[in-house]
């Protein structure tokens, strides 16, 4: 990194104090609207109902945060693989890129709320597979194109030279081909896995079992109980900020051991 970049680079304190100091804002706003003022909307609770729903229910709302996210999960490493193995046809053979490249679009563009209820019927109201398709849709997309970028990332001059020392086809895909697009990938599986997370939710609203965060907070909202349902909210927020820094730990983790 030049002595440029580090200028323009904000100090890591920064970086750490900043999301905190606007959590910190938002939540004395909330008390303030709510508790103070009283000036909130019927169906927003005090932040202090809220905390005392999630310890009274912290049983049940650690079960279906398991579920959900097990929901996320999977549905984000079966949509992952099946990205990565697309990615790498459609780098190989330009027919299948060409292929590929429409169908991508139209699952991109697909709204979840749409293909959500219909799924969930598909495969029966006792089936938790039509939500982990959903998750795995929403992170093909994000991973496909990340890995599809990397892969093409490698120069022809440097498979050339590697051919020209005698290595094989793994071996170019070992020390070229893969160190150049795995952090592609790591900030594919970033991207897609709080967008896993969000389609799990959205799944768990509009159907299926009656289990899963997003059902919680459907149920709950309607019945009248605000505090409970924003208790299911919080963690449905808890698994997404679990997901999302496990893969910025990974992406760190490959940024950093990648030469220069």
């Amino acid at each position: 990194m030049t002595l440029a970049a580090q200028e323009r680079e904000p100090a890591r304190w920064v970086r750490v104090v900043a999301p905190v100091a606007v959590g910190v804002i938002m939540f004395a706003l909330w008390v303030l609207i709510v508790d103070v003022l009283k000036i909130a909307p019927r169906a927003l609770p005090s932040p202090f109902a809220v905390a005392g729903e999630l310890v009274t229910h912290a049983d049940i709302i650690l079960e279906d945060m398991g579920i959900t996210a097990t929901n996320a999960l999977i549905g984000l490493a079966a949509g992952a693989i099946v990205a990565i193995v697309a990615a790498g046809l459609a780098a190989t053979f330009r027919p299948i890129d060409g292929m590929l490249a429409p169908l991508v679009a139209a699952i991109a563009v697909v709204p979840i709320v749409a293909i959500t209820p219909i799924l969930n019927t598909m495969f029966g109201a006792s089936s938790q597979f039509g939500r982990v398709s959903i998750a795995a849709l929403a992170a093909f997309v994000p991973v496909f194109i990340n890995v599809l970028r990397g892969l093409r990332q490698t120069r022809p001059v440097h498979r050339d030279l590697l051919r020209a020392s005698g290595a094989s086809g793994s071996q170019t895909f070992r020390f070229l081909t893969l160190p150049t697009a795995l952090p592609y990938l790591v900030t594919g599986l970033r991207v897609a896995s709080s967008l896993a997370v969000i389609a799990a939710l959205v799944a768990e609203y509009f159907g299926g079992p009656a289990d899963g965060i997003g059902t919680a907070i459907a149920g709950y909202a309607k019945s009248g109980k605000a505090a409970l349902a924003f208790a299911y909210v919080v963690g449905g927020v808890a698994i997404g900020l679990a997901f999302f820094l496990v893969t910025l730990l990974l992406e760190w983790l490959v940024t950093r051991r990648r030469p220069t």
